[in-house]
């Protein structure tokens, strides 16, 4: 996969570095943020991880992998809390959350 050009636009590529500023986003998950239409990180803050995560797949096409929203939910969380975790402990959460729904059905 090719690494995302910055955005031509100046007010995305101001975007597009300032989420690459946050744990856990590189200049692709940038470029997804800004594709979704976010601009600013109070942008990315009010939204919500399984929306955007629908939306890019949708954009793209494709269901992407559930690491994605993890990646996506770490952002946002940092953004809300000023704790910064690593993407694979909000795997670890979904998929603890998938589990408990599977013995409850």
């Amino acid at each position: 996969m090719t690494r995302p050009k910055p955005p031509a636009d100046p007010a995305a590529r101001t975007a597009w570095l300032a989420f690459q500023e946050l744990p856990n986003i590189g200049p692709a998950m940038a470029h997804d943020f800004i594709r979704l239409g976010l601009r600013t990180l109070e942008d990315l803050e009010g939204s919500d991880a399984q929306t955007l995560y629908d939306r890019i797949g949708h954009l793209d096409g494709v269901a992407h992998d559930p690491c994605v929203l993890d990646t996506y939910t770490a952002a946002i969380h940092n953004l809300r809390t000023g704790e910064e975790q690593p993407w694979w402990e909000f795997s670890r959460r979904r998929k603890t959350g998938q589990e408990r729904q599977k013995k409850r059905t």
